[in-house]
């Protein structure tokens, strides 16, 4: 099994995360997006989107997209569950990667595309869509620290895939985007403490 990503970039540290908690052995192939091997023709092969993560599978065949990969690992490896063990955990595990997904991750992005660091490379921005976006991710930040109050994880009362996605969503918002909880926040803190020191992130970053 090979894994085909760049660094600690969002996407493939999602997958990378997933294999570390299944232990499962793969080989890390390392693209170098600047210089635009991901747009090169042998990579547009494996995937003609020119993105990462790729997983190749033993029988040879191309997965893309992390959460899609993420499922196949689950499906292939099922302990340490991520993914819901039953009807109540499915459930909640997919609120929260829904909401992930609308109310941070397609927020920080907006503020990433937006944000200084594309300004200066020569793209067109938006500065007014920038503080609106930044403006929902703070206020998500509020969401999940009154949610985290009582619970050490965010969906279950274990480790799961919504955690993983909670925590490189927020980190690229704290180190890429400069979007930092405010102090004030302490179960936010305390939870991405928590994650961040399980042996599985470790490993990665």
């Amino acid at each position: 099994m090979k894994l085909y990503g760049c660094g600690n970039t969002p996407n493939p540290r999602k997958v990378k995360i997933v294999l570390a908690e299944k232990a499962i052995d793969y080989e890390m192939i390392e693209l170098d997006l600047q210089n635009g091997e991901h747009k090169a023709p042998e990579f547009l092969q494996k995937n003609p989107l020119g993105r990462v993560p790729v997983l190749e599978t033993d029988d040879g065949a191309f997965l893309t997209e992390a959460i899609a990969i993420c499922r196949y690992l689950e499906a292939l490896y099922p302990q340490p569950n991520l993914f819901g063990s039953d009807a109540d955990d499915l459930g909640q595990i997919e609120m929260h990667l829904s909401q992930i997904e609308s109310d941070l991750w397609f927020q920080v992005r907006s503020s990433w595309k937006n944000g200084p660091v594309l300004e200066q490379r020569g793209y067109q921005v938006a500065p007014e869509a920038k503080v609106f976006s930044d403006e929902n991710v703070y206020a998500y930040y509020e969401k999940l620290n009154d949610e985290l109050a009582d619970k050490e994880y965010l969906a279950t009362s274990r480790f799961t895939i919504a955690d993983i996605i909670l925590l490189v969503s927020l980190d690229f918002a704290i180190h890429y985007c400069k979007l930092n909880p405010d102090e004030s926040l302490q179960n936010l803190w305390r939870w991405h403490g928590f994650v961040t020191a399980r042996e599985s992130v470790g490993a990665i970053t």
